[in-house]
């Protein structure tokens, strides 16, 4: 029942914000609520002050005893919604696969379903010595990925 009215409280404050997406909110046993956001334009601190607020202001300390903890996710959190691969469009990612395999490679579309990453690799030659350097394109369904990071270069 308190989750369910936390949970109400914040939806309320993202719908005053629509820039602002939840990508984690949890409530413990001890009633610590933590809420992690993203923004199509970053999270400043003052979203995070404005989100805390919905939510703290409209509880009553009397009734409820809890911890609030909001906050943006990190650089280098790993992605978990399509909505934060859109925004991340045209940066480099490093994916690890189901399969195992890792690839990085700057990704250049990114929908509801998948993303497309583009790199560039050197491969053997077809015929004769030495290697040549090969455009790679792969689609790869968000249900293929078990972790997705933005590489930070500096």
């Amino acid at each position: 029942m308190f989750k369910e009215l936390v949970n109400k409280l914040l939806q309320a404050g993202l719908d005053e914000k629509p820039e602002l997406f939840l990508i984690d909110f949890t409530v413990d046993t001890g009633n610590k609520i933590s809420v992690v956001l993203d923004g199509d334009n970053g999270v400043s601190v003052k979203d995070c002050i404005f989100i805390s607020r919905a939510i703290d202001n409209n509880l009553d300390d009397e009734e409820h005893e809890f911890s609030l903890d909001v906050a943006s996710c990190g650089a280098t959190s790993p992605l978990k919604t399509p909505r934060q691969y859109i925004k991340n469009i045209a940066r480099t990612l490093a994916v690890k696969l189901q399969s195992g395999n890792t690839l990085e490679g700057k990704m250049t579309k990114a929908n509801d379903e998948s993303i497309t990453l583009e790199w560039d690799t050197r491969e053997p030659k077809p015929i004769g010595k030495g290697k040549i350097t090969v455009h790679k394109i792969e689609e790869i369904a968000y249900s293929d990925i078990v972790e997705a990071k933005v590489v930070i270069k500096f």
